[in-house]
């Protein structure tokens, strides 16, 4: 089955190792080196790091202990968020100049809908290439794009050639491009669910597409639905100019079920790190904790709490966590704990949804 017009065009452009290039940019003498931002201390979790580390298995998420590690001769930099959201913003000015359908997904990346753009140019590639060179030109930071008919399919392009680079997925290349992609590589596939279609025999996405959505649902929950689609070039979420952050959360589902609080506790700690990460990523700050339990059974249970002041960090809001796990009885052993904020600092009003109608054009080059 061909996918039919009319084709959005769509680019997720994603700066390269943004937080590391911008301790670069902002002291030379680390330029080439391996480098990674936090990490430092008997606790401490690396937010990002540079493709010279990123060599020898550096990355974010790790601790700073396992890194040096794995790169004797690591460098660390502290974070500097109010400079990323300095040059963040510098980026975005940037992309208004092209559309107003833009997306940020965070700091250092973003969505656009370029289907009809404020330059006239029916080319979304020259398009991504020309923001790209302005991105170098005003900030002096690099960055990849990927560039496609949907969402998807662009923010997975986006990775292809990087760093510094871009890869275009033409419509007619979509369901090729799709089923030749392994499923590693999915957007939204991560490391739990990739062993498990691996257990299964599906290693690219041509294996994915074998398997009927009833099998798919069967084994995946609503998210079977989500593969079935995507594998197919079908995603029709639109980039959502005005999107209000609602919630952050992060979650861990575990290889084996756990019933001791105090390995819980553990866990609870490194999903706590993950989830200040992405707080701070996001420069978002939240009232309501909600702890997250799913049992072996299946069955889930969430505990929530309110504070009075906004919270952030990790030291701000893991006595709270700690509270809602023994706030009541475990009735079976633990499969999956997240956590979660809400109530959170953003603007407090409904939000006005851009909704345009173009004239399309399948020409991407």
């Amino acid at each position: 089955m061909e996918l039919q017009p009319p084709f959005r065009k769509i680019i997720h452009v994603d700066m390269d190792a943004f937080y590391a290039s911008v301790a670069e940019l902002d002291n030379p003498e680390l330029r080439g080196k391996a480098i990674a931002v936090g990490g430092e201390g008997r606790r401490g979790v690396i937010s990002a790091a540079s493709y010279e580390a990123r060599k020898f298995g550096v990355k974010s998420a790790m601790s700073g202990t396992l890194a040096k590690q794995k790169c004797p001769h690591l460098i660390f930099v502290n974070t500097d968020f109010k400079r990323y959201k300095e040059i963040s913003l510098k980026v975005r000015e940037i992309f208004y100049e092209y559309t107003d359908l833009v997306e940020p997904l965070s700091l250092d990346e973003a969505y656009l809908d370029v289907t009809e753009n404020k330059k006239g140019n029916p080319s979304a590639n020259t398009i991504a290439r020309e923001i790209r060179q302005r991105i170098f030109d005003e900030t002096g930071l690099r960055a990849s794009a990927g560039i496609s008919i949907n969402k998807f399919i662009a923010k997975v392009a986006s990775d292809i050639n990087k760093p510094n680079g871009q890869k275009t997925v033409h419509p007619e290349e979509v369901l090729q491009f799709l089923e030749e992609l392994q499923v590693n590589k999915f957007y939204g596939v991560g490391k739990v669910t990739a062993a498990k279609m691996y257990n299964l025999g599906i290693f690219v996405g041509n294996d994915l597409k074998k398997k009927s959505i009833e099998e798919l649902v069967k084994l995946f929950g609503k998210s079977g639905g989500h593969y079935y689609n995507i594998v197919r070039g079908i995603h029709n979420s639109p980039v959502k100019p005005n999107r209000i952050r609602k919630s952050v959360a992060a979650e861990r589902t575990f290889l084996e079920n756990i019933s001791s609080e105090i390995f819980m506790i553990e866990e609870l700690e490194k999903i706590a790190e993950e989830l200040e990460k992405r707080m701070i990523k996001s420069d978002t700050k939240g009232k309501t904790i909600t702890l997250k339990i799913k049992y072996s059974d299946f069955t889930q249970q969430t505990r929530s709490k309110t504070k009075a002041n906004f919270m952030q960090t990790e030291k701000e809001f893991f006595p709270v966590v700690k509270e809602l796990l023994f706030q009541d009885k475990l009735v079976n052993s633990v499969r999956l704990l997240g956590l979660s904020f809400s109530n959170l600092n953003t603007i407090k009003k409904d939000p006005f949804w851009v909704q345009l109608k173009f004239d399309f054009d399948t020409k991407y080059l």
